[in-house]
């Protein structure tokens, strides 16, 4: 016989592990200014430009929050 009450089991862990959100986060070369994902700079051995820098920021959305005066 079949123990069905692990199927379920394996089965509810395989769709909370696929729920999860990834966000990919947009980074720039501080010399020439080349977006790079996160993901794109985690596949290279080394973290470097093409053009050879090593220096990235963190690419930050156009969000502007407006606060009330007090």
């Amino acid at each position: 016989m079949v123990d069905e009450s692990n199927v379920d089991i394996n089965d509810a862990e395989s769709i909370v592990d696929t729920t999860k959100p990834e966000f990919d986060v947009i980074y720039s070369c501080l010399r020439c200014n080349t977006k790079v994902s996160n993901s794109e700079l985690s596949r290279l051995p080394e973290i470097k430009c093409i053009c050879g820098f090593r220096v990235f920021t963190k690419v930050r959305p156009p969000l502007t929050k407006t606060i009330k005066a007090i």
